[in-house]
């Protein structure tokens, strides 16, 4: 292993991780503020493209309410 691996390990951003309920609702928290932010600082961009986005939004919901339907 080179010196510059010991010194600054690759931060690996794929690796399993499990997250406490509240953890979970902390992380969804800060995403929704997210998104109402670049909403409201970008709003015209992001008008012309409404119809799709909630379309997206329906379509990955829906998904997702049905896996957990299933489990």
């Amino acid at each position: 292993m080179s010196d510059s691996a010991k010194c600054c390990p690759r931060l690996n951003i794929f690796k399993n991780f499990t997250l406490k309920w509240w953890q979970t609702g902390f992380f969804k928290w800060g995403l929704l503020a997210l998104g109402i932010a670049v909403g409201a600082y970008w709003h015209d961009f992001f008008s012309n493209y409404l119809p799709l986005l909630v379309l997206m939004a329906a379509g990955s919901l829906g998904y997702v309410t049905y896996v957990w339907w299933k489990q």
